[in-house]
């Protein structure tokens, strides 16, 4: 049974950092592309950021771009996604997902998700 727990989020003031990892259990994140994918409140889930299976290629939303860095530990089984100089527009719930080899931006080709965990920015 594939199961991905998000951990890492929590308040923090704008300007300010956070580490998201995903934990990933019932599958080898090595041979998965990973994706992270945030939902604030009343609108639709977006893509964040992914990395392919090989870890070779790094894909980001452009309104994160330069601030959040996504990561692979495969020896761990855990994605990270690194965020920095957050922003109050940052405030989401935020979703691991996978998805065999190519990562793409599009939320509908994850076959595994998280339950999320919640980011909120103050200002």
């Amino acid at each position: 049974q594939v199961q991905l727990v998000e951990s890492g989020g929590g308040l923090v003031q704008a300007g300010g950092s956070l580490r998201l990892s995903c934990a990933a259990s019932g599958l080898t994140i090595s041979n998965y592309a990973m994706g992270w994918f945030r939902q604030a409140p009343g609108k639709e889930r977006e893509f964040v950021a992914a990395l392919r299976w090989s870890g070779s290629r790094l894909y980001y939303a452009d309104s994160v771009k330069g601030r959040f860095t996504i990561s692979r530990d495969n020896a761990n089984n855990t994605v990270n996604l690194q965020m920095n100089n957050l922003k109050p527009e940052d405030t989401a719930v935020y979703y691991c997902a996978a998805k065999l080899f190519a990562a793409t931006t599009d939320q509908r080709e994850y076959a595994y998700w998280g339950q999320g965990t919640q980011v909120t920015v103050s200002s």
